[in-house]
């Protein structure tokens, strides 16, 4: 099937099957993309130990931020190339992915001079104790040389599934994390190289990812070209990619601070061990959300193209059809999580007395993860139709006005369970205020959709 086929069922196909159509590949690539961080912290553990994981969940935060320049920049250009997509500009929308190209090479080489200028430095600013310094900063040094390839991956995915070639966004994200996981046990289990050997083999699978996808859109076969003349930066294209997308990078950027916070606090009130219990947390953590992400990225190209093409109801049934299916995948989760996580902390390591906090945490980090499907969906809602406001608040106010607090006051009193509770609050606290956005914007949305009907019923 050709990209241009593809490109046509933006017009025709029923939303129920274009959703799953994006979503389904785009959900295995995700998964198993995600596998990249998760992997390398499952061999660590079992092979490194619990200050291996500690480092990993330190250095955390700095890959976010470097991940969260790639979203940005994917998220903000793939919103902008949706909707000139629908009205047909396509010179525009391959105009806006030259100039992504442009902004994510600039933007790494930024983030690895200034990371590797004094790694000791920012280390120490996170939290990184002297037990721990060791193997965060062997894993932290690969990893920043590397961050060109991370960004770059994320640039050029999020464009790919715009235009529909979801397959080829899965193709190419397996293609990497098959990759790490098998760089990973030769590094780790059959060259012994510790942390270092885990940064290594992700590197390279990342690597992979961007000559995959850019041999995609050189080959010719991809619906958008990428034109020399368009990698020359325009600021009002940069302008509204940053704008668009700034609510994803103000995501994991708001997120980064508040792991940083987290791990600052888990180190006075738990020390190295309630840190290492927090990094395998946070990755089980990663797994959970990510459907209702997806999802959410599924639905994005195909609200984008239908508000720019003013076809308000398609865009409605898309949004409803959306949120139905990230609140069931989220309450999954939730009760696999709430009655059964010892067994998926075991898959990281055998030290019994994480085993025993992490469990005993995850009943209390993953109360409200139900709410979260909801959450993500209307975040992507608001980035698809550009409404800068409500999707830079609302996707960073569960990191910056509730979590960071209440991680801050709760153990106070509480002690260490203070911070476990901190989750479930800022989870219910976010996802009352992105209701509060999502609902004005829905009924605007219907009205607009009523005039249109009742304009074509009486020309």
């Amino acid at each position: 099937m050709s990209p241009r086929t593809d490109h046509a069922l933006f017009d025709t196909d029923k939303i129920g099957k274009l959703l799953l159509k994006l979503t389904a590949p785009s959900l295995l690539g995700m998964a198993v993309i995600t596998l990249y961080n998760v992997v390398d912290t499952i061999f660590i553990g079992h092979y490194v130990g619990p200050l291996g994981i500690a480092g990993l969940s330190i250095v955390a935060p700095i890959q976010f931020l470097a991940m969260g320049v790639g979203q940005m920049i994917g998220m903000g250009g793939s919103s902008l190339i949706s909707r000139l997509n629908g009205s047909r500009e396509i010179d525009k929308a391959e105009h806006v992915l030259g100039n992504a190209i442009s902004v994510t090479f600039i933007s790494s080489i930024l983030i690895m001079i200034i990371g590797l200028s004094n790694v000791d430095f920012w280390l120490k600013l996170i939290g990184a104790s002297e037990e721990v310094m060791p193997y965060a900063k062997g894993y932290l040094q690969i990893i920043l040389i590397g961050v060109f390839f991370q960004t770059m991956a994320m640039s050029l995915n999020f464009p790919i599934r715009a235009e529909g070639a979801a397959r080829v966004s899965m193709t190419g994200m397996i293609l990497g994390a098959v990759t790490n996981i098998i760089l990973d046990a030769i590094f780790i289990i059959g060259l012994d190289m510790g942390v270092e050997g885990a940064a290594l083999a992700t590197v390279i699978a990342q690597i992979l990812n961007v000559l995959f996808f850019s041999y995609y859109y050189i080959s010719g076969t991809s619906y958008f070209k990428i034109r020399r003349k368009n990698l020359r930066p325009d600021l009002g294209i940069i302008k509204s990619i940053v704008a668009i997308g700034f609510s994803s990078f103000g995501l994991l950027t708001a997120n980064s601070i508040a792991m940083i916070f987290i791990n600052l606090n888990l180190g006075i009130y738990g020390g190295d061990l309630a840190i290492s219990t927090y990094g395998i947390i946070a990755r089980i953590r990663m797994f959970a959300i990510m459907p209702g992400m997806v999802i959410g990225h599924g639905m994005q190209p195909i609200v984008g193209y239908n508000y720019g093409a003013k076809r308000y109801k398609r865009a409605l049934k898309t949004i409803k059809l959306a949120i139905i299916a990230a609140t069931a995948v989220s309450s999954l989760a939730f009760l696999i999580l709430y009655f059964m996580p010892e067994p998926l902390i075991r898959v990281f390591t055998n030290d019994s007395e994480i085993i025993s906090l992490g469990s005993y945490a995850a009943k209390r980090t993953f109360f409200m993860i139900y709410a979260l499907g909801f959450v993500f969906v209307a975040w992507t809602f608001f980035q698809s139709l550009g409404k800068v406001f409500q999707s830079v608040v609302s996707s960073m106010s569960r990191s910056v006005l509730f979590l960071i607090p209440a991680v801050y006051i709760l153990p106070r009193f509480i002690g260490l369970d203070g911070i476990w509770l901190a989750f479930p609050l800022a989870d219910g606290l976010a996802f009352i205020l992105t209701l509060g956005f999502f609902i004005p914007l829905i009924r605007k949305l219907r009205k607009a959709d009523r005039f249109l009907e009742e304009r074509a019923a009486n020309p």
